[in-house]
């Protein structure tokens, strides 16, 4: 017989490298079953690259269930990001931030109207324009509140540059009021975070404001909402007020008072100017000049707004104040008060309801009543509304029980003046008369000396 052919299972060597092999493969299969160091960094990096892509919600080419499916993955993403309480990996930070600008950062659609001056305090249908994109911008918001709360200042300081806090100040022209109502959350979270940055996003809201006043007529929506930012700074501020401080009032927020479209931001405006009188009543003085030198000619919304200002700060100044500014004030109200528009006519005259500023008229009754009275007089003799009138006739009634010898005084200089032009006027056809009558003598005598 033939000898026995060995199989390669049979040789020793064969025998090895088969062990070899199976303990190879064993090993593989075994760190295959380990967890990957990086798999929940990795399904966040991928959620991230597939939310950078936007979307206009304007393009046909663009399906509903495209924009759904970004949204349920932004809401992942921002799930996830919830899960870093005080930090987030250094290898997300890049691409999160990358991904937040490349939503938010985006061209605006032209203003709606060429200029604020048709816009009214409540008409809401002319700013409040809603954003196609704000199922997607809302989350979008929340991810970056979530990065602003969670990361410490000096790593938050390095992603929140001055470009990106200037691309923010942008985005506040914004026509949809949930927009801006995020925008400030995350403005005003990045100011009281990064204190180093702090100057310089004071800055940046004065530069828009000055562009707003001095600039351009464009209307700008996001005015309130950067003044109401300024409420909360202006009420931390610590008296005395530093020179800076006093400067953005007198250079900013009086001159705000001046644009056909204060009304929008009327109330965001006043409190910041009111707090700045609280802190140090002596600026009363400045602002109140400042809002008698830019007060509206033919806009009488604006002037029932502007006094009731001017009531609200006379309530917080001293007697000081009150000697300064108690003629100019009485002046501008009493034009106020002789208004042909009855509304602004009625505003002036509940200011008398006022005990503050009745005090402010008395310290100076001298030289404030005769305007008063002038034009508590013309009211009643000319005014066409009957409740201007009637309330004429009652402000006319206090003041005289208060002073009725200064108001009986003033009462009779002025029918003195409203007689001296009808004297002077006696006299002047007196004069003619005279001047006919010698005329005519004159050419009498002529003609009887040409018939000698």
């Amino acid at each position: 017989m033939g000898a026995h052919r060995k199989s390669p299972e049979d040789s020793p060597n064969q025998k090895s490298t088969t062990l070899k092999f199976l303990l190879d493969l064993d090993s593989r299969h075994n760190f295959s079953r380990q967890p990957r160091i990086h798999s929940e960094h990795d399904e966040i990096l991928s959620l991230i690259s597939y939310c950078s892509y936007t979307y206009t919600f304007t393009d046909p080419s663009e399906s509903p269930t495209q924009h759904d499916l970004k949204r349920d993955q932004l809401i992942k993403l921002l799930l996830s990001i919830k899960t870093y309480k005080n930090s987030v990996p250094d290898k997300i930070l890049p691409p999160l931030i990358a991904m937040i600008s490349a939503n938010l950062f985006r061209p605006l659609p032209p203003p709606n109207g060429a200029s604020m001056v048709s816009i009214l305090p409540d008409d809401d249908d002319f700013v409040a324009t809603p954003t196609a994109v704000w199922p997607h911008l809302r989350v979008i918001y929340d991810i970056l509140l979530r990065l602003i709360i969670n990361l410490e200042p000096k790593t938050l300081r390095e992603y929140i540059n001055q470009r990106f806090i200037l691309n923010l100040l942008t985005l506040f022209q914004s026509e949809d009021p949930r927009e801006r109502e995020s925008l400030k959350n995350v403005y005003h979270k990045i100011y009281l975070k990064l204190h180093s940055s702090r100057s310089f996003m004071r800055k940046g809201m004065n530069d828009v404001f000055l562009y707003y006043i001095f600039e351009t007529e464009q209307k700008h929506c996001g005015i309130g909402d950067l003044l109401e930012i300024w409420g909360t700074i202006i009420n931390g501020f610590s008296v005395p007020l530093k020179e800076e401080h006093k400067l953005f009032l007198m250079r900013v927020l009086i001159p705000l008072h001046r644009p056909k479209g204060m009304q929008v931001y009327f109330k965001q405006l006043a409190y910041c100017v009111y707090q700045f009188v609280e802190k140090e009543p002596i600026l009363g003085v400045t602002v109140v000049r400042g809002i008698l030198r830019y007060w509206p000619v033919t806009n009488c919304q604006k002037e029932v707004l502007l006094i009731g200002e001017l009531e609200e700060l006379v309530e917080n100044m001293g007697p000081e104040q009150y000697k300064i500014l108690a003629l100019p004030l009485c002046t501008q109200i009493t034009k106020c008060l002789n208004s042909w528009n009855s509304q602004v006519a009625e505003r002036a005259l509940y200011v008398w309801n006022n005990e503050q500023f009745v005090k402010m008229a008395s310290q100076e009754i001298d030289e404030v009543f005769p305007i008063v009275v002038e034009g508590m007089e013309k009211n009643l003799k000319w005014h066409w509304s009957r409740s201007v009138r009637q309330l004429t006739e009652n402000v006319k009634e206090m003041l005289e029980e208060m002073e009725p010898n200064v108001y009986s005084k003033c009462l009779s200089q002025l029918h003195h003046q409203d007689s001296a032009p009808n004297e002077e006027e006696m006299r002047r056809k007196e004069r003619w008369e005279r001047v006919e009558m010698a005329a005519k003598m004159n050419q009498f005598t002529q003609e009887s000396y040409m018939c000698l």
